[in-house]
């Protein structure tokens, strides 16, 4: 049985820019000691942090800012040219110490509420599945959030966001690879191309996380772009 959502209204939010249609959905892990602690930081006005959700390992949801709302999830951050991700995404913390204090799997408990929460709000707006992404995809050079160990083959056999099927290696020429993680949507490729790489890997090619552009990670990059580019037409 669907537990109910609770709220815990935090003050961090503002208005979201004009009438431009959420588009993004952002994952996060809380990296925190407990999930006590990251309600009280989430809801600290002096922090100037914030999620719509947070999801505690036990299935428990939290909704902290209303979605009509833009909370301050993702910082300095960049996703297909567009660098207020905030205004045009819904952020969800998922409870997790993180790398920090001790990184572990997220529960089933968690990840099924995670997966009907995210039905719901797919269902209130237009996201696309390749915009469905993790803090580490929109902010490479800061965030490794939600890690290697989020299951993000479960979410997307669910419906949500995409996984790339085993595919032929390809080119791994780094200048190729920048494009096509350019045409994805990943920014900061000028700044910090090794970062931006060992984020993708770090979400799609979890087992081996190299920061290099090698065969198998060209392989997958070049698939989730003909995902996008055959969706793309298919809408056009």
């Amino acid at each position: 049985m669907r537990r109910p959502i609770r709220d815990r209204p935090s003050p961090n939010h503002d208005a979201r820019p004009g009438a431009r249609a959420i588009d993004m959905l952002v994952l996060h892990y809380t990296g925190m000691p407990s999930a006590a602690a990251a309600l009280d930081r989430l809801t600290d006005a002096a922090a100037k942090v914030s999620a719509h959700y947070l999801i505690d390992e036990d299935g428990a949801v939290w909704r902290l800012v209303p979605e009509a709302r833009r909370a301050w999830h993702a910082g300095v951050a960049c996703w297909a040219g567009e660098r207020d991700v905030n205004g045009l995404s819904i952020g969800i913390e998922l409870v997790n110490p993180g790398h920090e204090f001790g990184y572990r799997p997220f529960p089933d408990a968690q990840m099924a509420a995670l997966e009907a929460l995210a039905r719901d709000i797919l269902a209130r707006h237009p996201i696309p599945a390749a915009r469905v992404l993790g803090h580490s995809d929109v902010a490479p050079g800061r965030k490794t959030d939600p890690g290697e160990l989020f299951d993000w083959r479960r979410l997307a056999a669910a419906g949500i966001g995409l996984w790339p099927e085993p595919a032929a290696d390809a080119s791994a020429d780094a200048a190729e690879v920048k494009r096509w993680l350019g045409a994805f949507g990943y920014g900061f490729l000028e700044e910090d191309l090794s970062a931006v790489i060992a984020a993708f890997q770090r979400h799609f090619r979890p087992g081996a996380i190299s920061g290099q552009a090698d065969a198998d990670t060209a392989g997958r990059l070049r698939t989730l772009v003909g995902l996008v580019e055959r969706t793309n037409r298919s809408t056009d």
